[in-house]
């Protein structure tokens, strides 16, 4: 027994030994075997252990302190006064005359989900690290499967191809608020993923635009107010509306939430406010009147600047993009080049085999005019021949709709042309520029969806095109060719 044991004893101190000894390597290892330290190597061992006794304490020291970010007043708990004239909104009963500013902090999460419809993509920190992720992951698998073929690469033009455009449906952008009847104006945000709804329902709606739920984000509702026309500012931070038997009109202030009416604007003796235009530098709105008038205000102030008047009816106008020149459209076929300075008209001429004009469109590269008739014609012109000529040849003269031309629209890069009717069921087409050819499926579906369309947009970037028709319905269209809202 004690044999055993002392054997057992033998081994286990043999063995610490060779762990000790594996913790060097080369000359130290076959000097630890040989002899023992001499004092000289003692004392450096020593001065090196006590280094780093050192270092070790001084970084101990660092990580005690506390983050320079952090505030102690700001854990306090302290109380903040509701009854402020800005913080009123945010109170849910009397009751809450003081909240802490945790409470507060929680109030404002909520409202700003409430008006966005969740939390956006932005916001959510575990959501945007999770797509890193996922996005890194399928770069390093995309590259390993590009490694693994071979072959001719060829990339996508840049330019939009003629013939079939790339699209797929969506639901409607107000899936979860269809308008009650006919929707006047149906227009995308001019920054924002927004789109906005109007109609004879007396009520105007946004939504957030995603293509797969399009989530509400808000409704105003205009008594005894069936809207004819709804516009962004071009900041995005208001929407003008204007009725259809009104001769006032609404501005909705979407930062403060208020909803200014307009009773008059002095100077303007007109029956009734309908038809406008904003400016896209954002300066003036165009106020289109009875009688060939019409009145230029200033965006800010509500205010008339000046009046110009075309011969006959004026039916439709439209800025350039650089807010320079108006172009009206007249009742008779003529078109007229207003100077938006000197308000002074630089040039007229005639919309070719034209009985009636309807509606007009300048694109936003200010290469193309787009005029649309009563007999379903609409005659596109470059801009240069249309300042020099008084009887200008169109470049083309589209003849796809067989009832009145009611709604033209350039998308945001002057490659498709939108020409609508609102007089006959799925009377839209998309048309390719510069081929100036139609895209033959558009509309294509296997039953009626458009009906009578009211109002057209595209948006910003010309990822979705959007139609209202007269069943309270903002049709949404994905364009695949482009990659950005």
């Amino acid at each position: 027994m004690s044999t055993t044991g002392k054997l057992n004893l033998k081994g286990f101190n043999y063995k610490r030994k060779l762990r000790k000894d594996q913790r060097f390597s080369g000359p130290l290892r076959e000097r630890a075997s040989r002899t023992p330290l001499n004092a000289t190597e003692r004392k450096s061992l020593q001065k090196d252990s006590s280094d780093s006794e050192v270092e070790n304490e001084a970084k101990g020291k660092l990580l005690s302190k506390k983050p320079a970010w952090v505030d102690e007043d700001d854990e306090a708990e302290e109380n903040v006064d509701m009854t402020h004239r800005y913080r009123k909104d945010f109170m849910k009963s009397d009751a809450e005359k003081v909240l802490t500013k945790k409470k507060l902090k929680r109030r404002l999460e909520e409202q700003f989900q409430r008006a966005m419809g969740g939390v956006p993509a932005w916001a959510d920190l575990e959501n945007r690290k999770k797509s890193k992720r996922t996005a890194s992951d399928s770069d390093s698998d995309g590259d390993d499967d590009l490694l693994c073929r071979t072959g001719n690469f060829i990339s996508n033009s840049e330019s939009l191809p003629r013939g079939i455009l790339k699209m797929s449906t969506c639901l409607p952008a107000n899936q979860e608020r269809f308008a009650n009847g006919r929707l006047a104006t149906v227009q995308f945000h001019p920054s924002a993923q927004v789109v906005m709804t109007a109609g004879h329902d007396r009520s105007v709606s946004l939504f957030q635009v995603d293509g797969i739920r399009n989530p509400k984000i808000q409704s105003i509702y205009l008594e005894s107010f069936p809207i004819y026309k709804a516009c962004f500012s071009v900041d995005g931070e208001q929407v003008i509306a204007t009725g259809t038997h009104h001769k006032m009109f609404f501005v909705y202030d979407m930062m403060s939430g208020n909803i200014i009416p307009i009773q008059k604007v002095r100077g303007v003796e007109e029956r009734f406010l309908r038809s406008f235009e904003v400016s896209p530098d954002g300066s003036f709105m165009l106020l289109t009147g009875t009688s060939g008038y019409l009145h230029l205000l200033s965006m800010k102030t509500k205010e008339l600047i000046s009046t110009m008047k075309v011969n006959g009816r004026c039916t439709a106008s439209a800025f350039t993009p650089d807010s320079s020149k108006i172009y009206s459209y007249s009742k008779e076929g003529e078109v007229f080049i207003w100077d938006v300075r000197s308000r002074k008209c630089l040039h007229k001429f005639e919309d070719e085999g034209s009985l009636e004009g309807k509606c007009i469109a300048v694109s936003k590269n200010n290469q193309y005019v787009a005029c649309g008739s009563a007999s379903g014609v609409v005659n596109l012109y470059t801009t240069d021949v249309c300042l020099k000529e008084n009887h200008p040849k169109p470049v083309k003269a589209i003849m796809n709709l067989v009832t009145s031309a009611t709604c033209v629209t350039f998308n945001p890069t002057t490659e498709i042309l939108a020409v609508a009717s609102r007089e006959t069921d799925e009377a839209v087409k998309l048309v390719h520029i510069p081929s100036y050819t139609v895209f033959s499926n558009f509309p294509v579906f296997r039953r009626k969806q458009i009906y009578l369309a009211q109002s057209m947009d595209f948006s910003p970037r010309s990822g979705f095109f959007s139609v209202g028709n007269n069943k309270g319905k903002a049709l949404l269209f994905r364009l695949k060719h482009y990659s950005d809202f």
